[in-house]
């Protein structure tokens, strides 16, 4: 392909993760209007949230591998058309349970979106640096979301009200349909996995019984035998599933992936990364409408500097990672996500907004700096062949911290509080202590990641898979 046909399939493919994202983003600002016009309790505002990161999170590595194996420019078009007339359905939607739904629905369409589209890149952009700069430019555009999501979000609430806040995914939806049909080439790997419905059922019953627990736990009682039992069929649902995959040839969920210790960092740094995202983005907007009376448009202008930061900083990460290795850039994110949880562990009805701003400021700096060494590490090294399986971990992992970070801070908060009133600040105290522990183990994990026997480890995995041959126990290169 030329170089201006590679960077119009980037552009393309960005355009989907533009939608993907500024709809989080977007939803997130509009919780208290939902929550006041649909008279939803503040699980069914986490329930708003997580339905879609769930689904999501249990179908992307189907996703992946079923676009290894049908075709990635048709599944991921298939995914733009089935999101966009979630979008629809969301603004339709007459109650909470119909909203809750049309987001499974949105979620459907959008775990066939980014790791494809990740797929996609990586099969055009095969010389690592330039990769390396293809996935900054990635980093960059969930940036632009996030500045553009909040801003955008807050005025379509105020002048129209929040059900507008879903057509904007109507004409990105359309117009991304038509540019892929036209431009994104099609591929496939050689030899894709054959479907594993047994792990697919393990995974969504693991990650949905568990959040399930975490959000419904504080309404029925900790050791209510509902909850129990919640995340007793998480836990055998857990091991059921790590005893199931290594005993197929082609499992959903390549476990011996994980034996690359600079991969399984990446996998648990996107859980970490990415909980402490949602948990502050949820909190901050309940906070500053709800307790500080600020308006949808006030309050996503509050988070401006939290997403320029990120916006910005997030092609510079690609630079470092390409230049560099992903060191710098994880210390980076570690270091600024303690600092910013630390200064709201004291929030107050009354804490000043330049505190206010300035931590949000940091944090974007760090949530900047941590999406393209998570990308780079969980791609790099494996089979090409199977790109789409191995982006979609990456990104499962970002969504299941996502799904746990509203889930545990928004419980957290909830039943300390009750209700969301006055009392609201003081409760989140104990979920920003959280979030700085989420950044000191993105730390830790770095640190783990960029030693020389974490490197010998990433090599020994990738000399056990080759292009051409499948993922199976019988077809490894013996152990070195």
């Amino acid at each position: 392909m030329t170089p201006r046909r590679r960077v119009l399939v980037l552009l393309i493919c960005c355009s989907s993760l533009l939608m993907v994202s500024m709809d989080n983003t977007i939803v997130n600002v509009a919780l208290p209007s939902i929550r006041r016009e649909l008279d939803a309790p503040l699980s069914g505002l986490q329930w708003t949230i997580d339905a879609y990161t769930l689904v999501l999170a249990s179908l992307l590595m189907l996703s992946g591998s079923t676009a290894d194996r049908l075709g990635r420019r048709r599944t991921f078009q298939v995914g733009l058309a089935t999101f966009t007339a979630g979008s629809l359905l969301c603004s339709l939607a007459p109650g909470l349970g119909w909203l809750v739904a049309a987001r499974v629905v949105q979620a459907v369409g959008g775990s066939m979106l980014n790791p494809v589209a990740m797929s996609i890149i990586t099969n055009v952009f095969t010389d690592a640096r330039e990769r390396a700069r293809a996935i900054g430019v990635w980093g960059a555009v969930m940036g632009l979301s996030m500045a553009l999501g909040p801003i955008i979000g807050g005025a379509l609430v105020e002048s129209v009200g929040w059900r507008a806040i879903f057509w904007i995914n109507v004409p990105i939806g359309i117009a991304a349909f038509v540019l892929a049909a036209a431009f994104v080439p099609e591929s496939r790997a050689s030899r894709p996995r054959r479907p594993d419905p047994v792990g697919q059922l393990l995974v969504a019953a693991t990650l949905t019984a568990l959040t399930y627990g975490i959000i419904e736990g504080p309404r029925h009682g900790w050791t209510s035998p509902e909850i129990v039992v919640l995340f007793a069929v998480s836990g055998l649902a857990l091991g059921a599933l790590l005893a199931w995959e290594p005993r197929r040839t082609e499992p959903l969920l390549e476990l011996r992936f994980f034996r690359s210790v600079p991969f399984t960092s990446a996998t648990l740094t996107a859980v970490a990364a990415f909980s402490a995202f949602a948990g502050f983005l949820f909190l901050n907007t309940l906070y500053l409408q709800d307790v500080r009376g600020y308006s949808a448009l006030q309050a996503g202008l509050c988070t401006l500097p939290m997403a320029l930061a990120s916006f910005l900083l997030a092609p510079v990460a690609g630079r470092i990672v390409g230049a560099r290795g992903v060191r710098i850039p994880l210390y980076t994110a570690g270091t600024c996500m303690i600092v910013s949880g630390a200064l709201l562990t004291g929030l107050t009805r009354t804490t000043p907004l330049l505190q206010l701003l300035l931590a949000y400021l940091v944090f974007g700096i760090g949530f900047g700096m941590v999406n393209s060494p998570i990308t780079n590490t969980a791609v790099s090294g494996m089979p090409r062949a199977q790109a789409g399986v191995a982006a979609a971990v990456a990104s499962t992992s970002r969504q299941v911290g996502s799904s746990l970070g509203v889930a545990v801070t928004g419980t957290i908060a909830g039943a300390a509080a009750g209700v969301i009133g006055s009392d609201f600040a003081t409760a989140t105290h104990p979920a920003w202590w959280l979030i700085v522990g989420c950044g000191a183990l993105i730390l830790v994990l770095a640190a783990v990641a960029t030693t020389p026997a974490a490197q010998a480890s990433a090599r020994a995995v990738a000399d056990r898979f080759t292009d051409d041959l499948p993922l199976g126990p019988a077809v490894h290169a013996p152990a070195r």
